[in-house]
């Protein structure tokens, strides 16, 4: 028998995945890739007898291949925060899906095990931009506030890993990322003694500093839009950045458009702090599009598609 675990490559989706092997050890087979790389599924060949589990990727983007592995009789237990559609009902399905707008896949793990990897549940949601919600979970820590702002640095960073729409932008693979984390029950542990930590934080602060020197774009009482640059720095810092900005603003809606080489834009859209909802709907809209209610994406928006985006986004939110 294999196992399959499949997991998004940011942050929420490695410490989803950290959460389980603490708790439940297992050797698998992974299956993972960008951020963006959702329809992760399709790469999975589990049969009868096989197993998968799926950590912060949208059922409604892996639809068609959950039910092929339903149907080849795979287990599937499926873990998530993203729209998902209409859910297959199957004995070998096990599902814990919810769209609340300030909870994450791994806090969904975190109840799942009853709260026996906290830490690592809080890093997650810290990556994902849910600081009120990663706050109130590290309550029960009784983490003084340098330990709780290194937990966060740590989920930011590791977000900021993710983002990029090859492997070969980002500075650690999330498969290897995942494996360095591995071994470290204990998160502070790993800031205090990998050096992926220092890596990922040199890094982070090269990719922002450039990506705080641009200037927006589009800027109203409700609004900013910023437009970033084709290059490697920019698709690594577009999601934290927006994030950040998010964090600065929660009263205004954010667009962070980064051009592609090829023509168009990657866009990270973030609904404001104060009313976490639309994101997803407005993305949806656009072929490419999707994700959850406070913060949506679309892969690849077309230059002649500008106009209609900025249009739909001012009147979004």
């Amino acid at each position: 028998m294999t196992h399959y675990d499949v997991f998004n490559g940011d942050a929420d989706g490695i410490c989803a995945l950290q959460q389980l092997r603490l708790a439940q050890p297992l050797d698998s087979t992974l299956v993972t890739g960008v951020k963006r790389d959702i329809a992760l599924l399709d790469r999975v060949t589990a049969a009868a007898g096989d197993s998968v589990t799926v950590l912060d990727v949208s059922l409604d983007k892996n639809r068609a291949s959950l039910v092929r592995l339903l149907e080849g009789g795979a287990s599937v237990r499926y873990f998530d925060h993203h729209f998902p559609g209409e859910i297959p009902s199957h004995p070998n399905l096990d599902v814990h899906v919810e769209t609340v707008p300030d909870k994450g896949t791994s806090l969904l793990v975190d109840e799942y095990l009853g709260g026996s990897q906290r830490a690592w549940a809080v890093v997650g949601t810290f990556g994902d931009n849910f600081d009120d919600s990663a706050r109130r979970a590290a309550e029960p820590l009784g983490l003084g506030e340098a330990d709780l702002d290194l937990l966060r640095e740590l989920g930011i960073y590791i977000n900021y890993n993710g983002y990029g729409p090859a492997v070969e932008d980002l500075h650690f693979a999330p498969d290897d990322l995942f494996q360095r984390i591995r071994p470290y029950a204990d998160p502070l542990a790993f800031v205090a003694e990998s050096p992926v930590f220092a890596a990922l934080r040199d890094g982070y602060a090269d990719d922002m500093a450039r990506a705080r020197a641009v200037v927006p774009e589009l800027q109203t009482e409700r609004h900013r839009l910023f437009i970033l640059p084709a290059e490697p720095w920019a698709r690594r810092a577009s999601g934290v950045f927006a994030n950040e900005l998010a964090q600065e603003a929660p009263d205004k809606a954010h667009a962070m458009l980064t051009r592609l080489a090829g023509g168009g834009f990657l866009i990270s859209v973030r609904a404001p702090i104060t009313r976490p909802d639309g994101a997803d709907v407005l993305c949806r809209q656009f072929p490419t599009g999707g994700g959850r209610k406070a913060a949506a994406g679309i892969n690849e928006l077309p230059d002649d598609a500008y106009d209609s985006f900025v249009e739909r986004f001012t009147e979004a939110f």
